[in-house]
């Protein structure tokens, strides 16, 4: 006996062929999503706000760090930004996240960092408590900038 099954593709092909009449009038007289709440298909869920930096460690100019939250199909993602100087030579405090920005769980990134001996990444983690922190500096090889662009993380 040959058991038949459906893909995903002829599903989503199906739906998007049916009329939208077919699909019902709640769909017609929806409200369309405002700019504030979409960007590029992902709502905002806490736009991008300062984080408050360690004393050793500074914003570099026109590239403040900060930090926002989104949602993707139902999966909120931490983000940061931004380019700090600093001298880090043993893993460290790099800031703490707004009020607005608590993790439910630790949350772990890579971002690039100036490269020394070879070593061009260093890890970023945000804890439950807001704590941004840096894995991996060495004082034998100092980590003097950090890029946080790339920095995005899965929050529940």
């Amino acid at each position: 006996m040959t058991q038949h099954t459906t893909s995903r593709r002829s599903l989503l092909t199906a739906a998007l062929a049916a009329p939208a009449v077919a699909v019902g009038a709640p769909l017609l007289s929806a409200t369309p999503a405002t700019a504030v709440d979409l960007v590029d298909g992902c709502q905002v869920v806490v736009d991008w706000t300062a984080i408050t930096l360690e004393s050793t460690v500074a914003n570099e100019a026109g590239a403040p760090a900060e930090a926002r939250v989104i949602r993707l199909a139902g999966t909120e993602y931490l983000q940061l930004r931004g380019m700090v100087t600093c001298a880090f030579t043993a893993d460290g405090r790099l800031g703490t996240l707004p009020a607005s920005i608590r993790p439910p769980k630790l949350t772990r990134g890579v971002c690039p960092r100036n490269n020394s001996q070879g070593i061009n990444a260093i890890r970023i983690e945000a804890n439950t408590a807001g704590a941004v922190n840096v894995f991996g500096p060495q004082s034998t090889n100092k980590v003097t900038w950090i890029q946080l662009d790339n920095f995005s993380s899965v929050l529940r």
